[in-house]
């Protein structure tokens, strides 16, 4: 995704303090937070600061996390974002 976008990835490892921090301030302001988050969690960060939520896994099953994804590979604002 990230290549065909031709944006950089960043992943937030929650097993580091300093990420987990970084990762739990990510989602406080900008995701799905609760006490227990659920991962994983998805952002598009703008060069103009803007943060916006694509995506949160599924505490169901990683099928269902899957199909997810799924929909969002042919979802309208994914298509748009490769124009």
């Amino acid at each position: 995704m990230t290549r065909r976008l031709g944006v950089p990835l960043r992943v937030l490892d929650i097993d580091d303090p300093e990420q987990e921090k970084l990762a739990d301030e990510l989602v406080l302001k900008h995701g799905d937070f609760t006490e227990d988050y659920l991962i994983p969690q998805v952002f598009a960060e703008y060069d103009d600061g803007a943060v916006k939520h694509i995506f949160t896994g599924f505490s169901e099953a990683v099928d269902i996390t899957k199909a997810r994804w799924d929909d969002f590979f042919v979802s309208e604002f994914y298509k748009r974002k490769l124009i």
